[in-house]
């Protein structure tokens, strides 16, 4: 299917711009526009079809679904509502908050807020489209169930009094009816929502590419396996610390999965990095302390972030 994006590529960099095949500049610049026009091109098509579905499910429908569920089920269909909303960790803090507001149980909330920016379409598209079912349905299984158990002991600990007094007061009562709309509107919608989140997150998608890229054409392979390949015991953790200070989304931090993957580094070792940029994001935290207080971003922090390096050293053993 990417065939002829890689024609264009070769085309660009060899024939147009005149580098030379097998320089590292050349191997650099053609992975940089390979790389670049098949994630947009998977992004728009992604986002689309799940802003189409995501249009059958407002916020308030949502919040009021999942009010009146029994809590564990509250966690599940959370985990998997934070799957189809393309979000990154700072954005779903407004639907987080829009929960507690509806009354939703702290731990189902926290469920959400987990699946969202860890697991979405987005880069379930791109890693199927990158390494196939298996990789991505491993990824998929181990995001869903670190947010389900995440959400599962934040609710056993009732901390209810570490969130912020302002935003726990209840906004959404009662039954919630909202207008239909019709096909036409809903394409509408879908064009102008991919269109927002595309404006929103390209430049952390190239400056992703961009520097998967350069670890493409200019790092060698040999260094990043010797301190980060599979049989590196503090590599998952490292991988952990250091994205926790980076902030991006999943299309951003996709193609250098990709590209640190195929430079000898562990599978889980990547993803784990991957998973750690997009759910424990010091801007989420900076965000999350309006909210709530500094020890309940702690408790979350610190167990998403061993769920992480559960995964990551998981990824690793088996695959």
């Amino acid at each position: 299917m990417f065939y002829p994006i890689q024609i264009f590529a070769d085309w660009l960099v060899y024939a147009v711009l005149r580098v030379l095949p097998g320089t590292m500049l050349g191997q650099a610049l053609n992975f940089f526009v390979f790389d670049t026009i098949k994630i947009f091109v998977l992004l728009l098509v992604i986002i689309f079809i799940v802003s189409i579905i995501r249009s059958f499910l407002p916020a308030e429908k949502v919040s009021a679904i999942l009010s009146h569920k029994h809590e564990f089920t509250g966690n599940v269909l959370a985990s998997l509502l934070g799957i189809v909303t393309p979000f990154c960790s700072c954005s779903a803090i407004a639907l987080f908050l829009g929960f507690v507001q509806a009354g939703v149980p702290l731990g189902v909330t926290f469920s959400f807020l987990v699946a969202s920016p860890m697991v979405n379409e987005v880069a379930i598209g791109l890693l199927f489209g990158l390494f196939g079912w298996k990789i991505t349905a491993i990824y998929i299984a181990s995001g869903l169930v670190i947010a389900i158990l995440a959400g599962i002991i934040i609710g056993k600990m009732k901390m209810e009094n570490l969130v912020e007094s302002f935003a726990s007061q209840k906004t959404i009562n009662g039954q919630i009816d909202l207008p239909a709309m019709v096909l036409r509107e809903r394409l509408a919608y879908a064009r102008d929502y991919t269109l927002d989140i595309v404006k929103k997150i390209w430049p952390y998608i190239l400056v992703g590419i961009g520097v998967g890229a350069w670890i493409h054409g200019y790092m060698p392979m040999e260094f990043l396996a010797r301190y980060a390949g599979p049989d590196r015991w503090y590599a998952v953790p490292l991988a952990v610390l250091i994205g926790i200070p980076l902030y991006s989304n999943a299309a951003g931090v996709i193609p250098l999965v990709s590209v640190l993957t195929e430079k000898g580094v562990a599978m889980g070792t990547t993803l784990a990095f991957m998973m750690s940029v997009t759910a424990l994001s010091l801007p989420e935290f900076m965000i999350l302390k309006k909210v709530m207080k500094p020890k309940l971003i702690a408790i979350f922090a610190g167990i998403v972030g061993i769920g992480i390096i559960f995964t990551g050293y998981l990824f690793n053993v088996i695959l």
